[in-house]
Parts: structure tokens; sequence; C-alpha cells
């Protein structure tokens, strides 16, 4: 069966779109972001697509609402016994009190945190993050110099930082891109799509057929990787994907 692909923006929702050899449209909303899919016959163009999605908006929405207040972590507490994760892989949490320098080490499948006795859950917390950040300050150099070369565009800055809707952000005008700290709990393959995608909107800004072809012939398996984004567990925030 042949097929093509598309990207579109509806209603501020992405939409994956694969034409094939069938007769209907078929859409789809996947967990755990809400990501949309559809299915459509060989002959429609993007305008016909655009026009059965905006039909079914109502219940795309409903959908993709019920599953953006489900299937996530609760807040963490920071205690022993937790799970959190390092690039993609769960580790149990063990809090170790005692004086001296807090800081975060793995060993194994533990996650070490040692803190004095008074620090609470919040100070934990922004231990925790602080050390995500260093471990993304480690990969993202080699990653964003590798990149820079193949897609002939330079990253004049980036920056980590917390965000609560999406795991990215980029200044097409003086080239700096941000990056969610939460993004070093995620597969490091996750975060080399993030960075394509981002590079990527250094040459072209929307999410079109243009910036689609951009993300295929730059990283063939984008698609993948995204997904495999979406379906990491997610922190207890409410988290918007990008592209």
């Amino acid at each position: 069966m042949s097929t093509s692909s598309a990207y579109l923006t509806v209603s501020g929702i992405d939409v994956d779109v694969v034409y094939k050899d069938i007769k209907n449209v078929h859409i789809g909303v996947y967990p755990l972001l809400g990501r949309v899919r559809v299915s459509a016959p060989e002959q429609l163009d993007d305008d016909n697509v655009r026009l059965a999605i905006v039909n079914r908006l109502p219940c795309i929405k409903k959908h993709r609402q019920a599953m953006l207040q489900a299937e996530r972590q609760t807040e963490r507490e920071m205690i022993t016994g937790e799970s959190h994760y390092l690039w993609g892989v769960r580790h149990r949490l063990k809090v170790i009190e005692r004086p001296g320098r807090a800081h975060v080490e793995t060993d194994g499948d533990r996650l070490l945190l040692y803190v004095p006795e008074a620090f609470e859950a919040d100070t934990r917390r922004e231990l925790l993050a602080k050390w995500h950040r260093a471990q993304l300050r480690e990969r993202l150099p080699e990653l964003i110099s590798k990149w820079e070369e193949r897609i002939e565009r330079s990253v004049s800055r980036w920056s980590i930082r917390r965000m609560k809707t999406k795991w990215d952000s980029c200044n097409r005008e003086t080239g700096h891109i941000w990056f969610n700290v939460e993004l070093a709990t995620k597969h490091p393959d996750c975060l080399e799509y993030i960075v394509v995608h981002e590079m990527a909107h250094l040459i072209e800004r929307g999410h079109g057929e243009r910036f689609t072809r951009l993300m295929d012939a730059f990283l063939p398996d984008w698609r993948a990787r995204r997904d495999l984004l979406n379906e990491a567990p997610l922190a207890h925030e409410s988290w918007d994907l990008h592209a």
C-alpha cells in the first residue's frame, strides 16, 4: 500500500496525516498527550482533511482533555522509595540525611539524594532539578555541534529552564533555543529529536509541508522519537508537546 504524509495544525492542535489507499477518513487520539493522527484517502487534499478535522473538533478536544488530565505522575514527595527518571530509565530514590554538602548521584538503579535533615520537599526538588540541568549541560553541546554541521545553521545561544507548557522553544531571529529541564528524564533519542526539531525551525517557522520534509531529511525516524517522548511518564505538571 503506497502512502504519503503531511503535518497540519488545526485550532492549535498538531495533527499527523497519512494518506493511504482507503475509502474513509479515520481520526485517532492517542495517549499520553492526546496526539492526533489521521488516516485519509489518497484522493483528498490537505484542505479536505482539515475540514474533516474541524467537523470533529468537539469530540477530538473531549478525548484530548481526558488524556491530558490522566495518566501522569503524582507530585513527587522526594522520599525514599519513589520512582524518578534519568534518560528514560527509572530509578528508585533513596534519601540519605546527613550533614555536609547536598548532592545527587546514581548507584545502579538507585538515585541517591544526600541532604541535611532540614531540607524539605521543595528544597529537595530544587536540588534534583539542578542536577538534571547539569546532565543536560553535559549532553547538549555535542548534540548541538553535531546538528549545526549537518543542518548548516548556528545556534547562537541555548538555555535550560523549567517550562510548564512545552518541551522547548526557539527564537528564529536570534537563534536562541530553550530546553525544558525535564528532558533529562527522557530517553536520549528524545533529546536529539527536540534539538533537530528546534534547529529545523531556524530554517522553517511553521509545521507545514516544508517543515515535514526537512525533518524527514534530517532525522528519518523523528516520528518514532516523538512517539517515544509521547509515551514517556509525565511529571506532575500539565505538558504540551511540540510537533
